[in-house]
């Protein structure tokens, strides 16, 4: 018993520390490189919509900047694949029209290995081998394996180290100093913030840091 409490007492304090981390790194000038759809799944696309205003409100992120993709081939939903050449096009649409220079997508896996994450991700890596003549950088999203995906903070460590091997910078850690923030944005998905994704919320790493690797 005296064992158990001497492991969860140690867990808790790393949580603690790596918490502290996480709130505090924000004030050094680590990822300066980066500081300068909603689907109709379950026929909620309406709903889902208004909810994605809500979050970009709590993010504060200007509405000019959001814009809904409501089309009927890139529908949300396990089994319903995206077309790769299609999801590139409106890609390359929106560059186009609002001089994009940087986009940053899923990885391969898409962090939770949802189809449609990963056709996202293929669909950006089309349009990047199509249009090598522009000046456009690509970065991932990171899958993580599970054991990091639930170490909240914890990861942050070796979030750090791992971007750190990689001197040429092409990875990136960057730290949320805002991850209430977060958890706030999260929960005006009121049709999905179901128990075990306030979980998911809690317990991610992804809530407090996220590294991106550079797509070449």
């Amino acid at each position: 018993m005296a064992f158990i409490l001497i492991i969860a007492s140690l867990v808790l304090f790393l949580w603690i520390v790596s918490l502290c981390k996480v709130l505090l790194l924000p004030r050094i000038p680590f990822a300066k490189h980066f500081t300068n759809n909603n689907g109709d799944a379950d026929g909620k696309g309406n709903i889902r919509k208004q909810e994605l205003f809500q979050a970009c409100v709590a993010l504060k992120v200007p509405m000019q900047q959001v814009k809904i993709v409501n089309h009927p081939d890139l529908q949300d939903g396990f089994g319903k694949v995206w077309n790769h050449s299609l999801l590139a096009k409106i890609i390359e649409e929106e560059i186009t029209s609002r001089c994009i220079d940087m986009i940053i997508t899923f990885d391969s896996y898409g962090v939770s290995g949802h189809c449609n994450h990963r056709d996202v991700h293929y669909g950006v890596c089309k349009l990047l081998h199509d249009i090598l003549q522009r000046d456009i950088e690509v970065w991932e999203l990171v899958s993580t394996n599970i054991l990091r995906k639930y170490s909240g903070p914890v990861d942050i460590w070796l979030s750090i180290f791992l971007t750190m091997l990689h001197t040429n910078g092409t990875m990136q850690c960057l730290v949320n100093e805002h991850s209430r923030r977060s958890g706030i944005a999260m929960a005006q998905h009121s049709s999905q913030w179901v128990w075990f994704r306030k979980l998911f919320v809690t317990l991610s790493s992804y809530t407090y840091m996220n590294t991106l690797r550079k797509v070449k």
